[in-house]
């Protein structure tokens, strides 16, 4: 194995660590906060945890996912074009559809479409700048979709096998995005880092994005539909 092919192979061990050490922290930092809220105000309410209990843990574990593609995006700022259109739709989309999905689960179509699209098309532009409008404009279509489409999933099931669907457009979430993570790792090999180490952004989103989403699921305006 010559000189090149094992800066490669560390190359890509690297990422697969990073990878996994943001997914870690991010997983680390939702439940700590979850915790903290359960003790202080969370436990006081009635079946708690029958009612959220399943559709916020999935949004723990789907935040923890969609993280370090965002994270790599950043890191690298800048992508071709194409590439960077996909990185928008990617992101836009099952940032859009997931939380949608899991906050239509448990207070209606039009709350969980808001909340996801309002994450979607934020997210989506976000990580779609990095090629310029094309990107911006994926990313925007994507989450604007996303959102829509996961709460009304989510309504749509409501009375059949509703966690069982969770289950499953979560894994194929999780598909998708470890497939984006692949890609990018593929278009940034060799290219230098601009951003080394983005372990507070990690923090800092993951708490703000699980706060937001038991503020929305548990104390938030639900469709007469679920009251």
């Amino acid at each position: 194995m010559t000189l090149k092919d094992n800066l490669e192979l560390l190359t890509e061990e690297k990422v697969k660590e990073d990878l996994i050490k943001t997914i870690f922290i991010s997983i680390v930092t939702s439940f700590i906060t979850f915790v903290i809220l359960y003790l202080l105000k969370l436990r006081f309410i009635d079946d708690f945890l029958p009612k959220y209990g399943f559709f916020l843990f999935f949004a723990i574990i789907s935040y923890a996912l969609i993280l370090p593609s965002i994270k790599q995006v950043k890191a690298y700022k800048e992508f071709p074009c194409m590439s960077g259109m996909m990185i928008g739709m990617t992101i836009g989309m099952i940032t859009g559809f997931l939380p949608g999905f899991f906050i239509g689960a448990t207070n209606g179509m039009f709350w969980g479409s808001i909340f996801g699209m309002s994450l979607g098309i934020l997210s989506g532009i976000w990580a779609g700048k990095c090629c310029g409008i094309m990107g911006i404009m994926e990313g925007t279509m994507a989450g604007f979709m996303g959102g829509l489409m996961g709460a009304m999933t989510a309504i749509m099931m409501f009375n059949e096998n509703l966690k069982t669907i969770a289950i499953i457009v979560f894994f194929i979430s999780a598909f998708i995005i470890f497939g984006l993570n692949f890609m990018i790792s593929k278009e940034t090999k060799g290219v230098e880092r601009k951003d080394r180490d983005a372990t507070l952004f990690t923090i800092v989103l993951s708490f703000i994005l699980t706060i937001l989403t038991i503020l929305i699921m548990v104390f938030g305006p639900r469709s007469i539909l679920l009251q």
